[in-house]
């Protein structure tokens, strides 16, 4: 995906989000997120944007500090648009060239914010749909760049949880899309694109894959062939905390 395509998933999710909040009220619960109310999830994805958006717009080779903001009920779904927007327009007109911090690997900085803000709110929209009805699809370009960050980016570097003493191998197929992943997992874990044999394969469309893999869908929604038990590992090893 393109700079400009992420920022564009960035806003129309944005927008499915703040909806969701206004429908289901500040002190409706998270399913996805059972700790959180719809209050929590809003300032959480609120001040990510407010941070990611500080980090673009005064660059610096360290992280910009931590936004603390506590909006009341009456203006969380406000304070959550103009968050939204103020990052996405901050995204469109950072110049292509721009040094900043970031924490993964990306053709540039300016291209891993607009990636990950899109799939953080992404998925965050995601939430805060389960709080009063059904889960809007992902596109499915959107959904493969979400697997693919996980995969290859996430997890790789953050491997230690999934790590294991015994090699174990993940296949993930998309199958509206045809897009494959191989997931190995051993002291480290390293993903390459394709198909290969492995000890457990996953199925199903793009956007349930990207849900399940961010532990957002049950076991009952994709196709399972081998040793499910390793799906149990990864829902104990992988996860999003405060942090993102």
């Amino acid at each position: 995906m393109e700079i400009s395509e992420h920022i564009a998933a960035l806003r129309d999710d944005g927008e499915l989000m703040a909806k969701a909040a206004a429908a289901a009220g500040p002190d409706a619960r998270i399913p996805t997120c059972p700790d959180w109310t719809m209050r929590d999830l809003m300032r959480h994805t609120g001040t990510v944007h407010r941070w990611a958006t500080a980090n673009v717009a005064n660059p610096s080779a360290e992280p910009a500090e931590p936004v603390e903001a506590t909006p009341n009920d009456a203006s969380l779904v406000e304070w959550f648009r103009e968050g939204v927007l103020d990052l996405a327009n901050t995204l469109e007109a950072a110049p292509p060239d721009l040094e900043c911090w970031s924490f993964m690997a990306a053709p540039s900085p300016v291209a891993f914010w607009a990636r990950r803000q899109c799939h953080e709110t992404g998925m965050h929209r995601a939430d805060a749909e389960t709080a009063s009805g059904s889960i809007t699809p992902f596109a499915p370009d959107v959904a493969v760049d979400g697997i693919d960050e996980l995969l290859v980016g996430f997890i790789t570097r953050r491997g230690g949880r999934l790590a294991s003493d015994v090699p174990r191998t993940l296949g993930v197929h998309a199958t509206d899309t045809n897009d494959d992943w191989v997931v190995r997992i051993a002291d480290a874990v390293t993903t390459t694109r394709g198909h290969d044999d492995a000890d457990c394969v996953i199925s199903a469309s793009a956007s349930d894959l990207h849900l399940f893999l961010w532990n957002r869908l049950d076991q009952s929604g994709v196709h399972v062939t081998g040793d499910a038990a390793l799906l149990d590992k990864w829902r104990n090893s992988v996860t999003i905390r405060w942090g993102g």
